[in-house]
């Protein structure tokens, strides 16, 4: 494991007395919240004398990155040669030996409303919530439940700064014996002055971003780019029974030190509200990679090697194209090394629609897509749309009505994704 040079701060939460039914880390982005919180946890699961835990976030796949992972800082990287990842009936699970005993630690997807069904009847002794007001609530109340006859009864969560009326906060913080620890980037010792100057430089721009990550409050959110987008109608569980696809593509965007994000997209014809036919744009995977440690050639042959044949499989098709960001000229030479044709997407950097200019033509027509119901995400256990979820409701505008430059990598890929399709499909 790498070595961790903790914070003040850090240290006295990893000091504290187990005494609370459920501790709630909440800040900002870059706070080292997380790292501190998986820590404290593999404290509690060395010492607790009960087998089953759980680790629950928005799909299995962000549940084992985020904790058992950890960029290399979660359980897996705590306790070398003491761990195994195996399965049985209850589900994937990490098999741990602690001195007192083998633990079971499972890890699963809490996004969805049947969610709750993978672990009921488990019995539980503690639960680790990642981002826990993206969990849907039906599968929060359910692992309560399950914990109800451990020995020793803990659950910790962490999470960016919700909306002030978002329900995890009277439902679920104000309801248990909660002790709750609110952090910012001035927290993270693992953040040099630069860069913490970089992040303050960057959110000052909108007053919102400035609050929410860099001050870590609560705040009702303005100017939000894709306020239409609603959970409940954009997403589905399932591709559409009558659905006659017409084509299956592939969008990117990435950089040497930016995140590098790729959407898998099927555009069919499929029957709306109104019963009529028209051609649909279904986002039905997403790869994601916001390290900053993979080489773009590592990154690339894990999108050729294994995400690529997945969607290849789920979708029963092969792609027509590639549309990757033109600036992206490194990722583009990646995969072309390894047998991928691509083409610059269409940034909307030659787009004039009246007086709108550029990136916001773009924008308007990912909000129309949204808003006539031609743009859905479809859920996907593996590949899910996690990251797409976090970012459309922060994306806003400047007080000058300017996109933010920030946290817009599946924004912008999703817009090059939506251009192909509603120029080749709706205009």
């Amino acid at each position: 494991m790498r070595h961790i040079k903790w914070s003040d701060k850090q240290r006295s939460i990893l000091e504290k007395p187990y005494a609370h039914c459920l501790e709630v880390e909440e800040g900002t982005p870059r706070s080292g919240k997380t790292t501190c919180a998986v820590a404290r946890w593999a404290w509690f699961l060395w010492n607790t004398t009960d087998q089953n835990h759980l680790v629950l976030a928005y799909n299995q796949e962000q549940a084992f990155r985020l904790v058992m992972d950890c960029d290399g800082l979660g359980l897996m990287h705590i306790f070398p040669g003491m761990y195994a990842m195996k399965h049985d009936d209850n589900g994937d699970h990490m098999e741990l030996h602690t001195k007192n005993g083998v633990k079971k630690i499972y890890y699963k997807g809490a996004g969805k409303a049947d969610s709750h069904k993978a672990f009921t009847g488990l019995s539980l002794g503690s639960v680790f919530f990642c981002e826990i007001n993206l969990l849907h609530m039906n599968a929060i109340q359910e692992a309560f439940r399950r914990t109800m006859a451990a020995d020793i009864r803990w659950h910790i969560a962490d999470l960016n700064p919700p909306a002030p009326n978002h329900p995890v906060i009277d439902e679920v913080f104000k309801v248990q014996d909660t002790l709750w620890t609110h952090w910012n980037p001035e927290d993270n010792p693992a953040l040099t002055p630069e860069r913490k100057e970089e992040l303050y430089n960057t959110l000052k721009k909108n007053n919102y971003l400035f609050r929410r990550d860099w001050l870590g409050e609560r705040v009702i959110p303005e100017g939000v780019i894709y306020s239409m987008f609603d959970t409940e109608k954009h997403i589905l569980q399932e591709f559409p029974e009558d659905a006659m696809p017409l084509e299956m593509f592939f969008a990117a965007d990435g950089g040497l030190s930016d995140p590098t994000t790729v959407s898998c997209n099927i555009i069919a014809r499929t029957k709306g509200a109104d019963g009529k036919y028209k051609p649909r744009l279904y986002r039905v995977a997403n790869w994601y990679y916001d390290g900053g440690e993979k080489a773009l050639s590592i990154q690339a042959r894990d999108i050729v090697k294994n995400f690529v044949p997945y969607c290849r499989n789920k979708t029963k098709m092969r792609e027509t194209c590639w549309k990757v960001d033109p600036a992206c000229k490194a990722l583009r030479k990646e995969l072309e090394v390894l047998g991928i044709d691509t083409d610059g997407a269409d940034n909307n950097g030659k787009d004039i629609k009246g007086s709108t200019k550029g990136i916001k033509v773009g924008i308007e027509y990912l909000q129309s897509a949204i808003q006539d119901g031609l743009f859905f995400l479809v859920d996907d256990e593996r590949y899910g749309h996690y990251n797409f979820l976090k970012e459309i409701g922060m994306y806003c505008v400047d007080d000058s009505g300017n996109p933010v430059d920030a946290w817009n990598h599946c924004m912008d890929e999703a817009r090059y994704a939506n251009n192909y399709f509603y120029k080749n499909y709706v205009i």
